[in-house]
């Protein structure tokens, strides 16, 4: 069919009809196009739908892009980036408004791996996950060492080469992983997160040899550098050659710029740490001979001072003044022994009279105790109470009634029995023995 002949004019059509006659025209002439634009008025949608509007000096285009192709995409779009888009024209029926549906969105003038290198590397850094006050000090003799990387490339040849070459008795501890393409990420983390588990691993190198930047991108993954940033254990960065840098490089511990420069960095090799040994024993003696010669200085200094002249016979001296005071002491104490013996049998006979003392007045005592708690019994309230009489509260419990007057009608009362209690309302009043009881008393 011709397109003059798909509209007649002698026809009336509704809004439906003509939307989709719109429709069916533009995504025929428009089936697949690149368009290039500033992005503006970016929303993502929890639905993972990106909503937003491509613009230039001119004009705007609304732009979706569904889940599953921005999924896709390793860069976060946002207001002011230039990009070009892939997709076709769509016409949005409920509205009547046409967009374009992108499936593939690239940034101009960057790479896009270059560009989700630097937008990640912002958003770390904002974060501190690069501040040097979270770097950890590699330790100066490790016993293990875990290394987390590929088990067929040449990283680990180069290490295990290094590390014999250096220090032949060092434990190595492998967890083989992929180091690119899809799921590489993934492995690298959980190859973090178990050699951070160990508690008898001291040091980690988390690397692979060179490559693209494509070949190196799963260390630029944000999930790998949170794997380094929380793991306990220090970790060596040895991604690519000296002049491939990474996210890794910047969130690990320590960046070596090469596989076989961080085995270097492990450890020292052999000789270097007998050598170091060698020069703190050196330095230990030449100390103890100074300090040695400073103390035995300092002795002679203080012989040859007037103080310390005839020392020895002033020591031989006190000496014999210790003597003479040791016997004049055991000579006191044997003059005072007689004494002592004497006073000691006085003291037995007045303790023998005190306690006879004592117990008489213990008794007398004890004997008033019994007969108070007895009549203490007899006067008790609860004693009382056992015999079947009751006491009546008022205002809760807080004060006892004595007399009938302090006894209103439609009031509750709280009765209490020797076991037990319970709660009243005042029904009547029977005032009469009161009445009768103040005439008797009046007549008297």
């Amino acid at each position: 069919m011709k397109r003059e002949h798909l509209v007649k004019p002698d026809r009336i059509y509704t809004v439906s009809e003509i939307t989709q006659l719109v429709k069916l025209e533009l995504e025929s002439a428009f089936p697949l196009l690149w368009v290039e634009g500033e992005v503006s008025n970016f929303h993502r949608h929890h639905s993972g739908h990106l909503y937003f509007t491509l613009k230039d000096e001119m004009s705007q285009l609304r732009t979706v892009m569904f889940r599953s192709e921005a999924s896709a995409v390793p860069f976060e779009l946002e207001d002011g980036l230039q990009v070009i888009c892939r997709g076709r024209m769509n016409v949005y029926e409920p509205r009547g408004e046409y967009q374009l549906l992108v499936d593939l969105v690239e940034p101009k003038g960057k790479g896009v791996l270059q560009l989700a290198f630097e937008q990640l590397k912002e958003k770390l850094k904002k974060e501190g996950l690069f501040d040097s006050r979270f770097k950890k000090r590699l330790p100066l003799l490790p016993k293990k060492v875990g290394l987390v990387t590929s088990p067929r490339g040449a990283a680990i040849v180069d290490i295990l080469r290094t590390l014999e070459r250096r220090f032949a008795r060092l434990h190595i501890l492998v967890y083989p992983v992929r180091v690119q393409g899809e799921g590489a990420a993934q492995e690298i983390v959980e190859g973090i997160d178990y050699l951070g588990g160990q508690t008898d691993v001291d040091v980690i190198v988390v690397g692979r040899g060179g490559g693209s930047i494509e070949d190196l991108w799963a260390f630029n993954e944000e999930q790998v550098a949170r794997a380094i940033f929380r793991c306990p254990i220090p970790i060596i960065s040895a991604v690519g050659h000296e002049i491939d840098f990474t996210i890794s490089d910047f969130v690990a511990d320590i960046r070596a710029s090469t596989p076989s420069v961080a085995a270097e960095m492990v450890i020292e090799k052999e000789p270097a740490f007998q050598e170091r040994i060698d020069n703190l024993e050196k330095r230990m003696i030449h100390q103890q001979k100074y300090s040695l010669q400073e103390e035995t200085h300092r002795v002679f200094s203080l012989t040859q001072h007037r103080t310390f002249q005839n020392f020895k016979l002033r020591l031989l001296n006190l000496h014999q003044k210790i003597d003479e005071l040791e016997t004049s002491a055991w000579n006191v104490i044997r003059a005072k022994g007689q004494h002592i013996a004497e006073s000691k049998a006085r003291l037995s006979l007045l303790e023998e009279k005190m306690a006879n003392v004592l117990k008489g007045i213990l008794q007398n005592l004890l004997g008033i105790w019994e007969r108070l708690s007895i009549q203490l019994h007899d006067l008790s309230p609860l004693n009382i109470l056992k015999k079947g009489y009751t006491l009546c509260w008022r205002d809760g419990g807080k004060h006892l009634i004595r007399r009938i007057e302090e006894v209103e009608e439609k009031k509750e009362l709280m009765v209490s029995f020797y076991k037990g209690e319970f709660s009243c309302v005042v029904k009547d009043v029977d005032r009469s023995k009161l009445i009768q009881t103040h005439i008797v008393e009046e007549k008297k």
